[in-house]
């Protein structure tokens, strides 16, 4: 039985040494130099006496940085990746919250740290990489490793401004790994396309299926989301099969007819998630490339990842929200309503998750920990813990799961209940609307739409009173010409309640 993410690694390298594992489309890593690199920083760290503790990797986006976390889980430690670009605030705050006493950096990173309240070892990628291999001392550290070591912590908004840092361990990624290869149909021929910061959990469903199979991942410079034409050229250029975006990445090269002009022409797989896809710019994708294969993920960091996966083999009716389907092999799921019970069929409630994907919880908050990592409420005769995702969902008729939208996105106005995210999807049905998000502006007590297109605001409006009750109307709608993203690609909704509130 496979316990540690580093045996994919081991597997693999006698396999293609000289095969690229991971490149920016400038550099490129192969299996061999990636072996050596990450054993070789995982024997520094233990001879400076680091083992078994947070590690932070404060460097830019590289296959380098990614040898560095593997570096880290050789040495038995955890990394907690951080981006150069971050506040510096947020990042002592993270830093704060690990306790970190070592910090890994590149020559980028390493101007940072100097402006940080950081009192640690700061120390060079490239020089770690750089010593010797210690084969004595990393058998050792293995010898004492066990399934629920943790591997990473990634941190998570959190409501009162001090972010959160979700534990992972090997058996939860490996559990995961597994049966997102069998679902989604990776090998060694998958050609990823990263789109996400590697400072959240999101790159593992490219990092890890490249040591598992010997595939290759392209860490797609940010630089080209913000030029459709010349990212679709470095899809082709590097024949790219298999992308696991967010939706905004997709409908940003949707919504600016890229797919009838360059569409990217080796895709075979296309996953997406952590946002409502608009159906009209889903059947754009659909239409452009007629033989993939398209997925819907869902699941939280909480969750190590995405826990649920519909697979496009059906045609949606017009107005219907694409399901997110059925959990992961291994994962359970079920909805509770207000009164802590199982909700009946059709009916909307909380998403639980259950199973090896529960991550170890927050790191040094057992306050928020204890919030949503909680005792299985259906069951009480002995300890399990799930987690209470704070996502509405339901099952529609063909026993798919369905996500509405954040539990804290529920308002209360004019003495009714409303979901945001149905309002959303009603601007979405507009042909003219390439995005949508509502917020709530609970000063004013009004509702406020924001959204991308050519339509103009009164049209929008009266197009909208076509499907929404009255009490559901916005009573501002705005047009941007861009919405704001979070780094990781995703609608930035803090931002815009933000704007709303201004």
């Amino acid at each position: 039985m496979q316990t540690n993410i580093l045996e994919y690694l081991e597997h693999t390298v006698p396999r293609c040494p000289d095969k690229v594992a991971y490149s920016d489309g400038t550099y490129d890593m192969c299996f061999s130099e990636l072996f050596r690199a990450c054993r070789n920083v995982g024997s520094e760290l233990l001879r400076l006496g680091y083992s078994g503790e947070a590690v932070a990797i404060l460097m830019n986006k590289h296959p380098r940085e990614i040898a560095a976390f593997f570096g880290c889980v050789y040495a038995g430690c955890f990394y907690v990746p951080i981006d150069p670009e971050m506040p510096p605030l947020r990042m002592e705050k993270i830093l704060q919250s690990v306790g970190a006493r070592v910090m890994i950096t590149d020559e980028k990173g390493a101007r940072t740290a100097q402006k940080l309240a950081f009192d640690g070892a700061v120390l060079s990628y490239e020089a770690l990489a750089a010593c010797n291999e210690d084969p004595v001392a990393l058998a050792r550290v293995r010898a004492k490793q066990i399934d629920t070591d943790p591997i990473y912590i990634v941190f998570t908004s959190g409501s009162t401004g001090v972010p959160k840092g979700v534990v992972a361990c090997h058996r939860s990624v490996i559990d995961y790994v597994e049966t997102l290869c069998d679902t989604l149909g990776f090998s060694e021929d998958s050609i990823f396309a990263n789109q996400t910061p590697l400072f959240f959990d999101a790159p593992l469903k490219e990092l890890m299926p490249v040591i598992k199979f010997g595939a290759t991942a392209y860490l797609v410079p940010k630089m080209y989301f913000a030029f459709p034409m010349k990212l679709c050229d470095f899809l082709n250029e590097h024949k790219i099969n298999t992308v696991c975006w967010v939706v905004s990445a997709l409908t940003m090269i949707s919504s600016m007819g890229v797919l009838e002009k360059n569409p990217p022409k080796y895709l075979r797989t296309v996953a997406f998630g952590s946002e409502v896809f608009p159906l009209r710019q889903y059947r754009l994708w659909r239409g452009a490339l007629p033989e993939a294969k398209f997925f819907n993920l869902y699941g939280p960091t909480e969750a190590t990842g995405m826990s649920c996966y519909w697979r496009a083999e059906r045609e949606l009716e017009e107005g219907e929200a694409i399901p997110v389907g059925r959990p992961f092999r291994n994962t359970d799921l079920f909805l509770v309503g207000e009164d802590g019970k199982r909700v009946a069929d059709g009916e909307t409630g909380e998403i639980y998750l259950r199973g090896t994907c529960v991550t170890h919880g927050y790191y040094n908050n057992p306050e928020k920990t204890a919030e949503a990592f909680v005792q299985n409420p259906l069951q009480s005769a002995y300890p399990e813990t799930v987690y209470r995702t704070g996502d509405l969902g339901y099952f529609n008729s063909y026993g798919e799961l369905v996500f509405v939208g954040r539990r804290d996105a529920q308002i209360k106005h004019m003495g009714h209940r409303i979901e945001l995210g149905e309002i959303e999807a009603a601007a979405a049905q507009c042909e003219q609307v390439s995005r949508a998000c509502c917020v709530y502006d609970r000063t004013a007590l009004r509702i406020l739409l924001y959204y991308t297109g050519e339509i103009e605001t009164e049209e929008l409006k009266l197009f909208l009173r076509s499907y929404l009750p009255r009490h559901m109307m916005p009573a501002v709608c705005e047009r941007l010409e861009a919405m704001p993203l979070t780094p990781n690609g995703k609608l930035d909704r803090r931002a815009l309640a933000e704007r709303s509130n201004a």
